[in-house]
């Protein structure tokens, strides 16, 4: 399911966007809300359940002349891992900076996905929503 803030100021073409993937709506949510509340309009902010709807929703958005700035995703979630799909976004849209959010992962694999795409950062559930926004805050400024 895809949230769009809605407001006037982000109808605007040009709009850059975080987009937030993961198959639990609850994260989704929760990420969405603690991310907003600190950023405000600055962004709009997109969600998708898998990395098959975030890459639909990446590619609409580039063609309606917006941009995503940042991806958050998950590292497990059915169909297609977030390391696989931030490769694949990676190729297509290097200018992406690109997070991971994780409950477990190898920390090998997470050094090897950092050097091979440019990875700002490996969060580890549950999240620290300063940790988040600290991220996020170092995506932009990159």
């Amino acid at each position: 399911m895809t949230f769009f803030c809605g407001c006037s100021y982000c109808a605007k073409k040009g709009k850059k966007a975080i987009l937030f993937v993961d198959d639990e709506s609850i994260i989704l949510l929760s990420m969405k809300s603690q991310v907003k509340h600190h950023f405000g309009e600055q962004f709009k902010y997109l969600t998708a359940e898998n990395a098959k709807e975030a890459w639909d929703l990446i590619v609409d958005f580039e063609e309606e002349g917006n941009s995503v700035a940042i991806i958050i995703s998950d590292w497990s979630m059915p169909g297609m891992n977030g390391d696989e799909f931030l490769r694949k976004v990676h190729k297509q849209f290097p200018s992406i900076e690109k997070v991971i959010i994780t409950g477990f992962a190898e920390e090998t694999l997470v050094d090897a996905l950092q050097k091979e795409i440019g990875l700002i950062t490996c969060l580890k559930k549950p999240w620290d929503e300063k940790e988040l926004i600290a991220a996020i805050s170092q995506a932009i400024e990159s």
